[in-house]
This record gives structure tokens, C-alpha cells and sequence, in this order.
């Protein structure tokens, strides 16, 4: 369950950050996470709530993004989204494939007062 690990450096992020900018209560966390990272959401918000239990984040809203499989064909230059794990160029059907987007893992924003 790599949610866990990802909430808890989250929460050290989230918790710095409000730090810095002297907030005094969080209010929203903006997250974004490419599909091959492959975090169950449901599963990630719980973590990410009990990381943050009794801290200024207690009560924080989290939005989470999910960013499709973007591919670039080597061979043939074709880009596409990744449709139903088709590991595979729409133009040529060659499988020697560059990821362009879907292993991100990213704060977009934080809220807070």
C-alpha cells in the first residue's frame, strides 16, 4: 500500500508549506497523480486524513487529479492517450513507446488562512 508512504510525504510537504507561508489552518490540498502511479483514491484520502489527524491540515478538502497515459511513438512520432492499457501505437502498432505524461506525482496547490 503505497498510498501510505505518498500521504505521509504529503502531510511533511502540506505541513512545511503552511509553516512557511505562516498559516495558521489549512483549508485545501490540490493534488495530481499520473495513472501509472496507480493510487487507489479512496484508499489515498483515508491515508492522507489519518496523516493529518490533530494537525492544522486536520480538516483539509482534497482534490485529486488523475492525469491519463500520454505516449509518443518512436517510431512513427504519433502521440495518444493510453485507451483500456493498449500499450500500443494508434497509427503503426509499434510497442517501442515513450511516456510523455502518467508518472507524475504532484502538489498543484495548498489553501489555508
Amino acid at each position: 500500500m503505497h498510498e501510505l508512504k505518498i500521504a505521509e510525504d504529503l502531510t511533511a510537504i502540506v505541513l512545511e508549506t503552511a509553516k512557511q507561508g505562516n498559516l495558521t489552518k489549512v483549508t485545501g490540498v490540490n493534488i495530481s497523480f499520473g495513472q501509472l502511479v496507480q493510487i487507489v483514491p479512496e484508499i489515498f484520502e483515508f491515508a492522507f486524513s489519518e496523516c493529518v489527524r490533530d494537525t492544522l491540515a486536520q480538516n483539509a478538502s482534497l482534490s485529486i487529479e488523475i492525469l491519463s497515459v500520454r505516449m509518443e511513438c518512436t517510431i512513427c512520432g504519433y502521440n495518444f492517450d493510453v485507451k483500456e492499457n493498449r500499450f500500443a501505437c494508434n497509427n503503426c502498432g509499434s510497442t517501442d513507446l515513450k511516456i510523455l505524461q502518467g508518472k507524475e506525482l504532484f502538489v498543484k496547490s495548498i489553501e489555508g488562512e
